[in-house]
């Protein structure tokens, strides 16, 4: 029987694809990092200087954004909606931007760049593990500039000579940089609306674990934002403390995990199903990595600790811990230990003992 093809796993860092004064794009290509294609996800980061504008657009994947720093404003405008949902965006927060939203990005704060990372499903768009964006407007991939006159004179029921105006009157593609004197919709306030429907800050959030000297977790479900039920996906955010370790664990129902390496740095190694592990690595911040489908996970934060935010391919995932407290060791018996092992019942003893308090995030040994 012939072999499968050898997964690339190792981590990858963008490239830029868009730069202006307003601000740049990056992208993980499928090229560079071939487990996109193969877990049909997409992955990019959105820079704006202040008063950047990332113009409205449409794209062919379902996405979650997650506010890597700044703040900012977001519109979004979803499909047969009489008007667009204007709201305030800033570090932690979450937004799921199903496929068919239009949506723009402004930054409005002078001290500090919005950098914004979006990880989402290309299970239906144009090159699978690729996001591909549509322009409403731009210098040179506006949509309507494919159109001639006639036909956006006739849509938009405007004299050619005022189509041409506004058509040209935009040089900027993508991003733009908004000049002095003009402004934008001013943010919903908190009571007005559900804004929990769109957006969701991770960092204030109630922990789902929480470890002394070990790490955190957030579990962004669609009980926290329901339109991950639409686009398919769910997503944690992850702080381990200075040496601390995430225990070895997997998606048990089969889904991948696309994890993007927020700060600090650390060391991680996948094992494949068959047993043999298929990467060994150092992670920085910057960092994308995938893992596959039923492949094991662990890793160990450096002297910095080690936060990451991770997308998985199911809107509410299950996860089997392979160690502590919570691990599948301690629900199975003593008789299948000792004879799975092949070991005496002393030793299954001082193997069950281990882990009694700690759950998935264990703090550095004190020995």
């Amino acid at each position: 029987m012939e072999a499968p093809p050898k997964r690339v796993l190792t981590p990858a860092e963008p490239k830029k694809i868009l730069s202006s004064e307003g601000g740049s794009y990056y992208a993980w290509a499928s090229s560079d990092l071939c487990m996109l294609a193969e877990a049909k996800v997409g992955a990019a980061k959105l820079l704006l200087n202040h008063r950047g504008l990332a113009l409205p657009k449409y794209s062919d994947s379902s996405k979650v954004g997650y506010v890597l720093q700044g703040s900012g404003v977001a519109g979004i405008l979803i499909p047969e909606a009489e008007s667009e949902r204007v709201v305030k965006i800033r570090k932690g927060d979450a937004i799921a931007v199903p496929m068919g939203v239009l949506s723009w990005w402004f930054n409005d704060n002078p001290s500090e760049v919005l950098e914004i990372l979006f990880l989402g499903d290309t299970s239906k768009a144009h090159r699978s593990g690729e996001f591909t964006d549509f322009h409403l407007i731009g210098g040179s991939n506006g949509l309507f500039h494919g159109f001639s006159k006639e036909f956006v004179s006739r849509a938009w029921d405007l004299e050619e000579d005022k189509v041409e105006y506004l058509l040209k009157s935009q040089s900027g593609t993508g991003i733009v940089q908004l000049k002095e004197g003009k402004s934008l919709p001013t943010p919903e306030s908190q009571e007005e609306g559900d804004k929990l429907r769109l957006v969701f800050n991770c960092e204030e959030a109630k922990l789902d674990v929480d470890i002394k000297n070990g790490g955190r977790v957030v579990v962004l479900t669609s009980d926290y934002l329901p339109l991950l039920e639409q686009i398919g996906l769910g997503a944690d955010l992850v702080k381990l403390d200075p040496a601390a370790m995430c225990s070895p664990g997997f998606s048990s129902d089969s889904a991948f995990q696309v994890t993007y390496i927020v700060r600090g740095h650390g060391r991680a190694q996948v094992v494949g199903i068959d047993g043999v592990r298929v990467l060994e690595t150092e992670v920085k911040a910057g960092f994308l990595f995938i893992v596959p489908r039923f492949f094991v996970v662990s890793k160990i934060a450096g002297n910095e600790g080690l936060e990451w935010f991770s997308i998985i391919t199911t809107p509410k995932p299950i996860f089997c811990h392979l160690a502590g407290r919570t691990s599948v060791w301690k629900a199975l018996s003593k008789e299948i230990l000792t004879a799975s092992f092949d070991v005496d019942e002393e030793i299954e003893q001082h193997f069950r003992s281990k882990r009694m308090q700690d759950a998935i995030f264990f703090p550095p040994s004190t020995n």
